[in-house]
């Protein structure tokens, strides 16, 4: 047996659940103040001031919900024009002006550089298809494109001979094996150091960009912006329950929420992959390995550093979600952790920067540090009503009008993006699967606020292991497979 055949099938790193972090912290946040809540109202305090604060956090949610699929329902993409007048004005003067698309003819395409971050043996059944997606597929400019492969494995694996023959094959194919790696920022930074092209794009190995990316980026890039993001979307989407239910997430997230942000306020981030970068201004930022989620981290560093990122949905670049609950677990958590990480480390840069408008500045404190106190605050939800029904016997249905306009207005507001996330939704999904989502939304929340406690506890006893989601083979591949055989 050669070293090829006995490391093909080298094991992929699994993390456990931990159900005991998963007990304990849901014992903390919600089984202890239970307790606590209960025992107040047996001495007489009724509470209704943790009813109101609890309430006003759900509804300011469920507003700025309301509010960014109130843009993207309305304007579909950033424009050319620019609002005149008094509302203009006005906009101008809070910040607002949002992201606008340059006029007239652009200047072309300049070499430009792919950089794919890959971890094998983890992803060796659908990287092949990526690269060969790339070289076939986006459109090359005038001056040239580079693919650079940078990938770590800790073994010697058969899908290596494939990529050198591709690269052999294809000069414009660079294979980089990046020795003693461990993570997907040490990856890139490795690429960087060889890439030539004035546009660089990040993409993650189960990413197939549209052919006219570059061309699409390019736009913005030649006009003032650093980093565009591009949208994301989700290729086996019919693959079962949860992989249509993050399908649709995942037209909220970039069609919705990152779109009207950057329409409105003129704000954006760097989602880790599907991202043009103007060279030197990645190659200043770079990626910081400590940093769970590198991508938010150099999202970060690039604004407060007086750099501009914009969200354009028109990129769109397929990816595979996640299609076990383990896989989805495991990649959320690391996200929730990352986000975390991010908020402690730059959240007051944010405020006292003075590269951001105050209404960047809001934007950034909503998805920092309200983001990270949103989970904690929101299941306290349980405990309330759990020690009212201890104290009570029964939970009453008359009660303040303010409960009642909070709870209609948070009811409503996931079914309304999930409107807007359908219609502007690059793939016409089955009309099911909105209705599907919409219904149960808030329970989908809900399991995301359990993985971020755990994710604050693994915070606080600092651990930061990177577990890589699981990659299955794609349709496509199944089929070339199925018919080889």
């Amino acid at each position: 047996m050669t070293a090829d055949e006995r490391h093909q099938d080298a094991p992929i790193r699994r993390a456990k659940y931990g159900w005991g972090r998963i007990l304990f912290t849901n014992l903390l946040i919600i089984g202890l103040p239970t307790l606590t809540y209960y025992r107040l109202r047996v001495l007489g305090y009724e509470l209704m001031w943790l009813h109101l604060l609890i309430a006003g956090v759900y509804l300011l949610t469920a507003l700025v919900i309301i509010w960014e699929a109130s843009v993207t329902i309305g304007r579909r993409r950033a424009s050319s024009e620019a609002q005149s007048g008094l509302v203009g004005w006005f906009r101008h003067l809070m910040g607002t002006t949002g992201g606008r698309l340059p006029a007239g003819e652009q200047p072309p395409v300049p070499r430009s550089t792919l950089i794919v971050a890959a971890f094998l043996p983890n992803e060796r059944e659908i990287i092949t298809e990526m690269v060969s997606h790339l070289l076939e597929t986006v459109e090359r400019p005038a001056n040239g494109l580079e693919v650079i492969l940078a990938y770590n494995t800790p073994c010697d694996l058969p899908v290596e001979t494939e990529l050198r023959a591709l690269a052999e094959k294809d000069s414009a194919f660079t294979l980089l094996r990046v020795a003693d790696s461990e993570s997907k920022a040490e990856n890139v930074d490795a690429a960087l150091d060889i890439a030539t092209g004035e546009v660089v794009c990040i993409l993650d190995a189960d990413h197939h960009p549209c052919p006219d990316c570059l061309a699409r980026a390019w736009r913005w890039l030649a006009n003032g912006y650093d980093v565009v993001q591009g949208r994301s979307v989700i290729r086996n989407h019919d693959t079962n329950f949860l992989t249509r239910m993050i399908a649709v997430e995942f037209e909220c997230i970039y069609a919705v929420s990152h779109s009207a942000r950057s329409i409105a306020v003129d704000t954006a981030i760097f989602g880790g992959s599907n991202g043009y970068w103007r060279a030197e201004v990645i190659k200043d930022i770079r990626f910081d390995r400590s940093m769970m989620t590198e991508d938010i981290d150099a999202s970060a560093r690039a604004l407060l550093a007086g750099y501009r990122i914009v969200h354009d949905r028109s990129i769109i670049s397929t990816e595979l979600a996640p299609t076990t609950f383990h896989s989805f677990w495991c990649q959320r958590k690391r996200w929730a952790q990352g986000w975390l990480q991010v908020s402690i480390r730059y959240q007051r840069a944010f405020w006292t920067s003075k590269h951001l408008s105050l209404m960047q500045k809001a934007y950034w404190t909503y998805m920092l540090l309200y983001r990270e106190l949103y989970p904690l605050v929101t299941l306290q939800i349980f405990p309330v009503v759990i020690s009212l029904y201890l104290y009570q016997g029964n939970i009453p249905l008359r009660t303040h009008w303010f409960l009642l306009l909070s709870t209609v207005v948070t009811l409503l507001s996931g079914p309304f993006a999930t409107v807007s996330a359908m219609k502007n939704a690059h793939i016409r999904y089955r009309w099911w699967y909105g209705l599907v989502y919409g219904l149960t939304v808030i329970g989908f929340v809900m399991l995301k606020n359990m993985i971020v406690l755990v994710a604050m506890y693994d915070q606080l006893l600092k651990r930061t292991d990177w577990v890589v989601t699981r990659r299955d083979i794609s349709h496509q591949l199944q089929e070339q497979l199925a018919s080889a055989e």
